[in-house]
């Protein structure tokens, strides 16, 4: 792994909670992170969680999985983040509890930052001022690359704040639902470089289009394309996304060439869709794509 380089993840940790009765730790950022540790990288997660069961319990996963606890703020105010799942034609649907511990990430509670990296960050999270506020602070004291994850659960986005936002990005990444929120158009491919020119710092943008694949497209109109094999094990979609960030993200990180990273990240993301839920504490998952990939 580069040791000059750090990966920042910044927004929600919480839990999902399904239909069943089952409980699974999620949000994107806290997937992310997990995913980024299980295959070797030793990623820092700036979140905030509340001062009860639900986040006692996700500081002992963390120290179990070997994942830093340094930028977890403790709230004594506000509970753990938690989501309720309810699966629908095998897509996730999400009913997301507000004014929740990671709404109030605080800046002056930031831990000892790299001076460089890389800076993965949702749209959920920034919600609330008070983590938006911590979040700028956080991209004034790094010199870093940003990497966004846009995450649409309505209520909770506003498509001036994702405009925004977007212009700090060196990557987007979005599914093809949310493009459509955001462009109001179809999506061909002269449409997605529109959103490039309005976001004129993102040297690439990451589409997700579930069944159908991904592709990534630069402002030069530079495509790569992917598209998933069937899985004949599907459980459900639930962090399919994320786990794809994940490993686009690890491919920046080891300067993994995009092609490469594109359909590393799609076999990634079809083994997630065999798990109940986002993640998995079975390293042998994770270990038989670093078998895969040789790293």
């Amino acid at each position: 792994m580069n040791q000059q380089e750090h990966i920042v993840i910044f927004g929600e940790v919480l839990y999902d909670c399904f239909e069943d009765g089952s409980r699974v730790l999620g949000g994107a950022p806290f997937n992310v992170a997990w995913n980024l540790k299980a295959l070797g990288a030793h990623p820092l997660l700036i979140s905030r969680i509340g001062n009860d069961d639900m986040g006692k319990n996700i500081l002992d996963e963390m120290n179990n999985w070997g994942l830093s606890t340094d930028g977890i703020q403790i709230d004594d105010s506000h509970p753990t983040g938690s989501v309720e799942i309810q699966i629908h034609d095998n897509e996730p649907h999400f009913d997301i509890l507000n004014s929740v511990a990671y709404d109030y990430i605080d800046e002056a509670c930031l831990p000892y930052l790299p001076l460089t990296g890389i800076i993965y960050h949702g749209s959920l999270a920034l919600r609330n001022e008070t983590s938006r506020i911590a979040l700028g602070n956080l991209l004034t004291q790094m010199e870093a690359r940003v990497f966004i994850d846009v995450n649409l659960r309505p209520p909770w986005w506003d498509k001036n704040l994702i405009q925004a936002i977007s212009h700090s990005a060196t990557w987007l990444k979005l599914n093809q639902h949310e493009l459509d929120m955001l462009t109001d158009s179809d999506t061909e491919q002269h449409q997605i470089t529109e959103l490039f020119a309005s976001a004129n710092n993102i040297k690439e943008l990451i589409l997700t289009q579930g069944e159908s694949g991904a592709m990534a497209i630069t402002p030069e109109g530079e495509l790569n394309r992917v598209k998933p094999k069937i899985n004949q094990n599907f459980v459900d979609a639930v962090g399919a996304g994320d786990a794809f960030s994940s490993v686009i993200l690890l491919g920046k990180f080891l300067s993994w060439p995009t092609e490469l990273a594109m359909l590393r990240a799609q076999e990634f993301a079809s083994g997630v869709v065999s798990l109940r839920g986002a993640t998995t504490t079975d390293q042998s998952f994770y270990q038989s794509f670093l078998n895969l990939w040789k790293i």
